[in-house]
């Protein structure tokens, strides 16, 4: 049977250890507010730019061939050719 002192020992150690694994739970329980923070951050962002596309894709035409030959963005012409005007600079395709 263990004397008074290893029992006492004992219990100083598993204090210790509660306290260690309290300091633990609480570091653990911030990082995880934060990082829940951030997610809803990026879902809402997400949300945000899913709605942004859904309204662009309403502006396309539905038929490529009722296309007014205006591309619709900055008012260019479009180039059928394989060139485009993207934000002001041209871009010419490779193929």
């Amino acid at each position: 049977m263990a004397t008074i002192e290893e029992l006492a020992d004992r219990v100083e150690r598993l204090l210790l250890r509660h306290e260690e694994l309290q300091r633990t739970n609480a570091l653990i329980a911030a990082q995880l507010a934060a990082v829940t923070g951030e997610r809803d951050n990026l879902r809402s962002r997400l949300n945000a730019a899913k709605s942004r596309i859904d309204v662009l894709l309403q502006r396309l035409p539905r038929d490529p061939a009722a296309s007014d030959g205006v591309d619709g963005v900055d008012g260019a012409p479009v180039d059928v050719a394989g060139a485009g005007n993207i934000g002001g600079a041209t871009v010419r395709s490779m193929g």
